[in-house]
């Protein structure tokens, strides 16, 4: 769940990326995970899914670092942070997020996803 004022607009990464609706401060906490705005579905739920949900969670889910079988899918605007080489947040510790430098507002936010979800970067470069 973010913890801070956002919007989605269009990203210059790809699609549509959050952006910061105020000032952030270097250190800032800007996310937490919370069970109850961010579900944790069953992999085999998934599995057992339509195609058109499936879709949507290959797009905007990730596998659960602490939770094997479990899928992460945040339900705010969480879900539309883009992944950058050079990101303005740290997930690097499960659980939580921090700023790593002063972000303005209107300012995209990013994150590098291979902080959280395991095996990214494979899956990176055989899609790129």
């Amino acid at each position: 769940m973010l913890l801070i004022r956002t919007y989605v607009a269009q990203s210059a990464i790809e699609g549509v990326g959050v952006f910061a609706a105020e000032p952030i401060r270097r250190g800032a906490s800007i996310w937490r995970l919370d069970p109850d705005f961010d579900r944790l579905i069953p992999v085999e739920k998934y599995e057992a899914a339509p195609a058109h949900l499936k879709e949507l969670l290959d797009r905007y889910a990730y596998p659960s670092p602490d939770r094997p079988g479990f899928m992460v899918y945040e339900v705010d605007n969480g879900r539309f942070m883009n992944h950058a080489e050079r990101p303005n947040t740290d997930f690097s510790r499960y659980g939580g997020a921090t700023a790593t430098r002063d972000i303005a507002a209107g300012e995209e936010i990013t994150c590098d996803y291979g902080e959280f979800f395991e095996g990214f970067e494979q899956l990176h470069l055989a899609t790129a």
